[in-house]
């Protein structure tokens, strides 16, 4: 048999091996290295069994998986479920790539301004990890499998060509793009198993190769054969009462026909393959179809033979592009988790934290000693904060938000305070966003966190005491501390809670003292929790040393889980059981005992000192609380003005352009029609006899004033009386004082009760009666708008024809020059700029004043000399002391 002539059926492109070849066994292939950043529990390989016990040890503590676990709702694809739930998610190993990790999150956060995760298709790509491993181990893949392949390699095609759209407008997205630039999606692989295999009916299809197509053409023919025989046999024996309906079934693979036992004599010859539980009825192979039937056995046994040939094929493919298939998969994996980080960003409104690369690259504060290492306003419990969001009845117990304030110079911090006032909580707190912005996680802070890039983050906290280890509460501190103090570097964080806790009090502070003298050097940051007070002390005796107090407030007897940075905290043990509800005597013989070991009281007076700085730094809070409201509210007012004022200019140059335009149009129509009246007006003129001569003029003075009265504006025809009955001026306002002879005046004062107006003229104020005062006329003209259309003349349409397109008169701050108190250089210098500096066909209005008429005379000289000015306008009762220049 010739197989797999694929050569004329698929295109070269996509043309497959032969089947002999690819009959033969697959050879195992070494199963390829992941290409996935390394997770937290191998960030550093070369450790010892130890050093990763502590490592994870710590992320158990932190309750990292638990973190991790809160991006499983956001994940898209199995790979990415797999990943959040297994706390397997990618962890930078320098600063460089956990801000690679952030500025991702960014580029996914972008991206999802534009469109739903849902909308790009993740969810469509598959986890073809184990189909890849059958492959290369030498199995068959069924046609299921090869389709998954197929569906996936197209989902990735299609989520790269939607970043690469959305990328094209916001250049923020190009970073998702760039992780799938360089992946190979297989589009050969993916067309050769669509050519072969309908992964809608998830069948092979015939042009998979030609022998294929042969050997089901023969077989459809002798199946065709085979049911026409069998349909005539069984119509005879129906024919001939051997059974109640023509039959016809597949019995042991052959087919048959129904007859009664007691008529089979009807097919002599025949075979009985099988018979029915009453053996009433027999199902007979006809002599007739053996042959057919034994063609069907072949044919059906080449067919299958031929689709695994095919199969086998197509599976070598996949084997062959296994390294391709693991390497985008695992870059879609990436991409995945991405979104799966921005949507948790989304979800607990968290912010871009600012990674430096070492201690001393701080956010500096202003002033010596003030610079920050760490920089963190207003963190909550990321875990905290998830189970609140998550829960539907969660309510206002929201986690109290706290700042992480550690100082640039300063490499131990001493965290005192009362018992239950979040000093482990602290702790866990920073321990948890350090990993996160490792992982390119946003923190649910406020304003922009700054933190060093830490490469471990080590931590003692809770009770490591074991039975089966022999450990003690105190032995197992001290064994985990020193596993910490191993393998830390100078670019660690470590964080201890109750250092040295557990033993004799002297002791404790002895050996918690010389472990922070020692750690100082040797780690990037430790935070560390203690009852011990003189850990506080160790601040006076060096700068490396920082402390921290959780705040007790003494009304309420309460903590209030805020960080007072630069303070120390008591352990306020005896208000604590007092609030319990302790036995009175037992803490009245407790305060006789600290009596006692303090005479000087010198606890209470720095208790006493403390909460008087604590009311203090309230007051002081909250008046830089009501400020900062304050100047907010005046910025978003400022801001809000600022763009309505933008706004209304720019509706104001619209509108000044659009009734300039309508201005324009009107003219030139007015002045089209005014030239067709005076060509007919002429050509008529020349052919009607002298006593039509008064009906032409009279009817062309009809068609001038229909055409004047058409276009001229409606609100220009309101008569004085309409428009003066009920003006009041406004201050600032120009008018005409009639009661001075019709000068041009400004309104100083609006009118009273007294219905007077304080008005000035030149250097004079007066004041006079409002009925004195009138606008300023809106046109130049001062005829009377009631004019019948007959008392437009002929001499009317010489100056109607002689229209301009002239700028409309608007008199704007931008178009206006005031040279008013300048004198005579300073005048001629500033009118040659304003000139010089307007457009071609617009309009300066020039206030030069009336007073001595030095600048008026000036002006008018330079402007009739000036090769720029078209022409111009003196001042008149409509422009009192401003001339206006037509610029060219």
């Amino acid at each position: 048999m010739n197989t797999l002539s694929l050569h004329l059926l698929i295109p070269t492109a996509i043309h497959l091996r032969s089947s002999r070849a690819a009959s033969r066994p697959l050879p195992r292939a070494a199963s390829p290295s992941h290409l996935r950043t390394t997770s937290p529990l191998s960030l550093r390989a070369t450790l010892s069994d130890g050093s990763q016990s502590v490592e994870k040890q710590t992320l158990e503590v932190l309750e990292w998986g638990a973190l991790c676990n809160q991006l499983s709702p956001f994940a898209s694809t199995s790979m990415g479920l797999s990943a959040t739930r297994n706390a397997d998610i990618p962890v930078g190993k320098s600063p460089e790539e956990s801000r690679s990790l952030l500025d991702e999150t960014a580029a996914a956060l972008a991206a999802m301004e534009v469109m739903e995760p849902r909308q790009l298709g993740l969810s469509e790509i598959l986890d073809l990890s184990e189909i890849v491993e059958r492959a290369m181990a030498g199995q068959l893949l069924t046609v299921r499998e090869l389709c998954a392949v197929r569906s996936t390699l197209m989902a990735s095609s299609s989520v790269f060509e939607k970043l690469r759209r959305t990328a094209f407008h916001d250049k923020r997205v190009t970073r998702l793009v760039e992780k799938l630039e360089g992946c190979d999606f297989k589009t050969t692989l993916e067309h050769k198993i669509g050519f072969c295999i309908d992964c809608t009916m998830s069948v092979i299809l015939d042009r998979a190769s030609e022998d294929l197509e042969i050997i089901r053409s023969e077989r459809k023919r002798n199946l065709e054969n085979l049911d026409s025989l069998l349909k005539e046999v069984s119509t005879r024996i129906f024919h001939a009462g051997g059974i109640d309906k023509p039959t016809i079934t597949k019995r042991r693979s052959r087919m048959c026909v129904a007859i009664r036992a007691t008529h089979k004599s009807l097919l002599p010859g025949g075979v009985v393959l099988s018979v029915s539980s009453s053996r009433a009825t027999c199902f007979m192979e006809p002599k007739e179809a053996v042959e057919l039937n034994n063609m069907e056995v072949r044919h059906a046994h080449s067919e299958k033979a031929e689709e695994m040939a095919i199969l086998s094929i197509l599976t070598s493919e996949v084997s062959a592009a296994q390294r391709g298939i693991l390497h985008l998969l695992d870059r879609i994996l990436q991409l995945d988790v991405a979104f799966a980080r921005a949507s948790h960003a989304k979800w607990m409104n968290g912010v871009y934290p600012t990674l430096t690369s070492e201690h001393t690259k701080t956010l500096d504060m202003g002033g010596d000693g003030t610079s920050l290492a760490v920089d963190i306003d207003s963190v909550q419990h990321p875990l905290l904060l998830g189970s609140v969001l998550g829960s539907p009845n969660g309510g206002n117990l929201f986690p109290v938000p706290i700042d992480i304030k550690v100082e640039s110079r300063s490499k131990v911090v001493v965290i005192s305070g009362p018992n239950t006032g979040g000093k482990t909580a602290l702790l866990k707190t920073l321990g948890l966003i350090s990993l996160m912005s490792k992982s390119g996680m946003y923190l649910p802070a406020k304003n922009r966190p700054t933190l060093p890039w830490f490469d471990l983050v080590l931590a003692d906290i809770g009770d490591p005491q074991s039975l089966e280890q022999s450990l003690s509460t105190f032995s197992g501190h001290i064994s985990r501390i020193c596993q910490i103090l191993d393998i830390s570097s100078e670019n660690s964080l470590v964080l201890l809670d109750e250092i040295c806790s557990g033993t004799d009090p002297s002791e404790g502070v002895a050996l918690a003292t010389s472990i922070l003298q020692y750690i100082k050097n040797r780690v990037n940051v430790a935070v560390v929790s203690t009852h011990y007070g003189d850990l506080s002390r160790l601040k006076d005796n060096g700068t490396q040393f920082q402390n921290a107090a959780m705040e007790f407030s003494m009304e309420t007897l309460q903590p209030t889980f805020r960080v007072l940075w630069g303070s120390t905290g008591e352990s306020n043990a005896l208000r604590v059981a007092k609030s319990i509800g302790f036995d009175g005597s037992i803490l009245e013989h407790a305060h006789e005992w600290r009596e006692r070991l303090k005479p000087e009281q010198e606890v209470e007076r720095k208790g006493s000192l403390f909460q008087s700085l604590v009311e203090e730094r309230n007051k002081l809070n909250l008046q830089a609380t009501k400020a900062a409201a304050l100047h907010r509210d005046l910025m978003n007012l400022y801001r809000e003005l600022e763009h309505e004022s933008n706004d209304l200019e720019k509706r104001e140059k619209a509108l000044f352009k659009k009734e300039t335009q309508k201005v324009q149009e009107d003219l030139s129509s007015a002045k089209s029609k005014m030239q067709k009246l005076v060509a007919e007006f002429e050509s008529q003129l020349e052919t009607v006899t002298a006593d039509q001569y008064n009906s032409l003029i009279l009817k062309t003075e009809e068609a001038v004033a229909d055409i004047i009265e058409a276009y001229c504006p409606k609100d220009l025809l309101l008569t004085e009386e309409e428009g003066y009955s009920d003006y009041s001026p406004q201050a600032g306002e120009k008018v005409i004082v009639t009661g001075l002879g019709g000068k041009l005046g400004t309104v100083v004062e609006e009118p009273g009760d007294d219905e007077t107006v304080l008005v000035q003229q030149g250097k004079m104020r007066v004041r006079v009666n409002r009925k004195d005062i009138e606008p300023l006329p809106r046109t130049r003209t001062s005829e009377t708008p009631n004019r019948s259309k007959r008392q437009v003349s002929i001499k009317e349409l010489g100056s109607v024809l002689q229209m301009q397109s002239e700028p409309v008169r608007i008199q704007t701050s931008k178009n206006t020059l005031d040279l008013r108190g300048m004198r005579v250089e300073e005048a001629i210098y500033q009118l040659d700029m304003a000139i010089s500096g307007r457009e071609s066909g617009s309009i300066l209005f020039i206030i030069h004043g009336m007073g001595t008429g030095v600048i008026k005379e000036l002006v008018l000289q330079r402007l009739s000399k000036h090769s720029r000015v078209s022409r111009y306008e003196q001042a008149n009762p409509m422009n009192h002391g401003c001339t206006v220049a037509y610029i060219k």
